[in-house]
């Protein structure tokens, strides 16, 4: 029977159409980046674009940032298998951006240039928080760029009937090279393009596919829950967490992960460089917010409409099994061309974000360690920007790496790692830099160092990893942390850490926290970028 239905569900679409759309969006896009790049001549170019974004554009290339393929792929697979417990990263990912508007965002603008490493270096010790600063962020992208990269290969094996491991992980490294161009070729400022295209993609396709669900129940959105419910979505809470002790504390490990995890993302972080002015970062939150916030209620339909059209046996027996859920659904509403239009969206979600996130790994390398750690702030001129392209190409080559290892979870839950790293190492640093006087270097050493230690060893020996049917590794057993995401024990330690590395230090410069404390609130003494039009 499972054979039947993995025979069944692979055999979608038409691969030739599906290539056809594929390669129409990357045409198009690529034209775009190729003239993006006429205008990238220095390090401002490369890494934020010259800030010549408005607020909302730049919102639209936040919201196209941040809904990542999890935000498509793995959260209607979750919603659809389980129901109520897996909208909960919807609610998670969008209250999230609360926290990133009210604490972080035109702090953050007023007071670095490029990169986070820029806010935490300001009244510390430069070199080694640099260092430190750098490291969480490559390790952010990294567990970031895995769930992007599985998503990748679960995608595009359904569409092109791909079944064997080996043939999506060549689809793998074709997307890695894809996505290696865009940030060569294109920069911020070409990346940004992508984004934004991609975002109204996704959320017209989302919008088009929860009208066309919801037609199918005469618009009586009730019914449309009860089938999927009948249907194993359940409208309760408890059929992935609360079942028992562990699961409840893995549903609190995971919201603190979700909620806390966006302010502490480079990636997004990186965006508000790209705005000319500390208001247009607020704006551009705002958008952010309104966009996200709208394709996040779009994802309970996409969901609950899975369930009840396409079921779960077809769902987990595709190739991708829970990512496939709507890719299966736009083929049950529109046969074969909106499966090909909505795969392409979802393609095209993977490669915005993954070049966002190259980009983010590549700046921080050249900017943080190369520029002002080895050279000192005296690299020579051009060498910056040459160091994050060599920077780019090694971080695809790991991402193309850790997406075969990582092929076949549920890209939500990976992200949700990625929240937790995140959450761990950066968000501590950020605030109490910003917030609190008496941090200082050991403070900010000890959280950053401690806080991805602490969470990459709860990683690797969890049921995430080993020991369970859906682990990375399900034939081999080596956890003993019972939750799958750390959060829960990682986001207090490195908070505690960050505060006892700094209390056991003599080092405090009250002179320089009160410059920062002006920079940060007014823009007073912030580097302005020069916006060429």
């Amino acid at each position: 029977m499972t054979t039947l239905l993995a025979v069944e569900s692979a055999a979608v679409g038409s691969p030739a159409l599906n290539l056809a759309i594929f390669g129409a969006f990357v045409a198009v896009t690529m034209a775009l980046v190729l003239r993006a790049s006429k205008t990238n001549k220095s390090a401002a170019d490369m890494y934020t674009g010259g800030a010549a974004f408005s607020g909302r554009q730049n919102g639209v290339a936040i919201s196209g940032d941040y809904l990542s393929a999890a935000s498509f792929l793995g959260i209607a697979g979750a919603i659809a298998l389980t129901g109520y417990d897996g909208f909960l990263y919807s609610i998670g990912f969008l209250v999230a951006w609360l926290v990133a508007l009210l604490l972080v965002a035109e702090l953050l603008r007023n007071t670095g240039r490029f990169t986070m490493a820029d806010v935490l270096a300001f009244r510390m010790r430069e070199r080694p928080v640099r260092t430190a600063a750098a490291t969480s962020t490559l390790v952010v992208s990294f567990f970031y760029l895995l769930a992007q990269m599985a998503g990748a290969g679960g995608l595009v094996a359904l569409l092109l009937n791909i079944n064997g491991r080996g043939g999506q992980s060549v689809v793998i490294a074709l997307v890695g090279v894809l996505m290696i161009a865009y940030v060569l070729i294109g920069g911020m400022k070409g990346t940004t393009y992508v984004q934004i295209i991609k975002a109204v993609l996704l959320i017209s396709g989302a919008a088009l596919m929860s009208f066309w669900v919801l037609t199918r129940f005469g618009f009586n959105f009730s019914e449309m829950l009860g089938k999927g419910a009948e249907a194993g979505a359940a409208l309760e809470p408890g059929k992935k967490y609360g079942l028992d002790g562990i699961t409840r504390l893995d549903f609190i490990s995971l919201s603190m992960a979700l909620v806390l995890g966006t302010a502490g993302l480079p990636h997004i972080l990186m965006r508000f460089y790209t705005v000319p002015t500390a208001r247009e970062a607020r704006r551009s939150v705002v958008w952010a917010i309104g966009l996200i916030g709208l394709f996040y209620l779009f994802t309970l339909t996409l969901g609950y409409g899975a369930a009840a059209l396409v079921g779960a046996e077809r769902i987990t027996a595709a190739p991708g099994a829970a990512n496939s859920a709507a890719p299966l659904l736009a083929y049950e509403l529109g046969g074969t061309l909106l499966l090909g239009i909505i795969s392409a969206v979802a393609f095209a979600t993977i490669l915005a974000v993954v070049a966002g996130l190259t980009i983010t790994a590549s700046a921080s390398f050249a900017h943080d360690i190369y520029a002002q750690v080895i050279k000192r702030g005296n690299a020579p001129e051009g060498a910056e920007v040459r160091v994050a392209r060599i920077a780019a190409v090694v971080v695809g080559a790991v991402a193309i790496a850790g997406g075969i290892a990582a092929n076949g979870q549920n890209i939500a839950f990976l992200v949700a790692l990625a929240f937790a790293v995140a959450a761990s190492a950066n968000l501590p640093t950020i605030l109490y830099s910003l917030f609190w006087k008496r941090f200082n270097t050991r403070g900010c050493l000890w959280s950053i160092y401690g806080g991805l230690a602490i969470t990459i060893t709860l990683i690797a020996f969890s049921p995430a990893v080993s020991g369970s049917p859906t682990a990375m590794f399900p034939d081999s057993d080596w956890s003993w942390f019972p939750l799958a995401n750390p959060g829960l024990i990682s986001i207090p330690a490195s908070f505690l850490l960050g505060w006892l590395g700094a209390v056991t230090s003599k080092e405090y410069n009250p002179a320089k926290y009160a410059e920062m404390e002006v920079r940060s609130l007014t823009g007073a003494g912030a580097v302005k970028t020069v916006v060429h039009h």
